[in-house]
């Protein structure tokens, strides 16, 4: 296969997965709407979920067929695009004034989460056993979400919901089912191109997937992030940037070590490069908001320079 068709398929698949993801979260977002939970929880629940599936599907996929390169590259790769590109352009817009108790839990774990992945796999690989702790993290995140969706439902429960007639249900079944195999077809196509763009280019898998398949499968975090600034809606916008990054890291590689039926390999500039950025740009986003209780513009401008640094050391070192 030649070049331009490689791209021209990557494109696509690219195309596929964001358009699939954009119908997906509508969807989604429309029936926890209907169902009266908070803005936040919707962010940190259902929203993020829909807007991971892209991340999970690649990786999923690149693990099965063995491009582990791609699979780990991209499940760090996205939590780093997600905090540092579009978090970071989240505040620079619109900077917010939190509730620590609803989002000290949640940016607690998402610094757990990274951390202790980061401890895992310092032996060079993600053995079974700390695949199985990170998928309990997720269970305790998502228990508490529910929790917490239970004990506020009411609060909101009150408000405007989403008209229920016949052809709105219509819409977002369709949307939901549309979004669903777009998804899936465009995360394949993805994995396919990607890894032979590699090899055509000379590049390894991790870098592809740190980079170009990491930031094009984060494409709907960043549609859910702009669209929250044009509506102003920041609870939404920095709930699902939180939640995606928290499955990000407790799902994705966890059940790729599953898929792969052993112990999962990292490799060294996963080790010495991506998961040590990862962090950096999480301990910048948490623990400053955490103190303060604030998401100032200044914290977005640090993160965004950050991620251009660390953009640029990957590409230092392939050249």
């Amino acid at each position: 296969m030649n070049a331009v068709c490689i791209v021209l398929l990557f494109i696509l698949g690219l195309a596929l997965t964001v358009k699939g993801g954009d119908f997906f979260v509508d969807a989604a977002g429309w029936i926890a709407e209907v169902s009266g939970i908070p803005r936040f929880i919707v962010g940190a629940t259902i929203v993020s979920f829909c807007t991971t599936l892209p991340e999970l599907l690649v990786s999923l996929m690149a693990a099965s067929e063995g491009s582990i390169g791609i699979a780990v590259g991209n499940a760090v790769g996205s939590v780093t695009a997600n905090v540092g590109l579009i978090m970071a352009l989240s505040l620079i817009f619109m900077p917010a004034v939190i509730r620590r108790k609803d989002y000290a839990f949640k940016l607690c774990m998402l610094a757990a989460s990274i951390l202790l992945l980061f401890l895992f796999s310092l032996s060079g690989e993600l053995k079974i056993s700390g695949a199985i702790v990170m998928l309990i993290l997720f269970l305790v995140f998502m228990g508490e979400n529910l929790i917490s969706a239970r004990r506020q439902l009411g609060k909101e429960a009150e408000g405007e919901r989403p008209a229920k007639d016949r052809k709105t249900v219509l819409t977002n079944a369709a949307k939901f089912v549309l979004g669903a195999a777009g998804i899936v077809l465009g995360a394949q196509l993805m994995v396919d191109n990607g890894t032979a763009l590699a090899e055509l280019l000379g590049i390894p898998d991790a870098i592809i997937g740190a980079t170009l398949v990491a930031v094009g499968t984060s494409l709907p975090e960043l549609v859910t992030t702009l669209t929250a600034i044009a509506k102003k809606q920041s609870s939404l916008s920095i709930g699902n940037i939180v939640g995606a990054n928290i499955i990000d890291l407790t799902v994705i590689l966890p059940l790729c070590a599953v898929v792969s039926g052993k112990p999962l390999p990292v490799l060294a500039q996963n080790i010495r490069l991506d998961m040590p950025f990862c962090l950096a740009l999480v301990l910048i986003a948490v623990v400053p908001t955490l103190i303060t209780g604030k998401l100032k513009r200044a914290q977005g401008a640090i993160l965004l320079a950050v991620y251009v640094v660390y953009v640029g050391l990957l590409v230092f070192s392939v050249a």
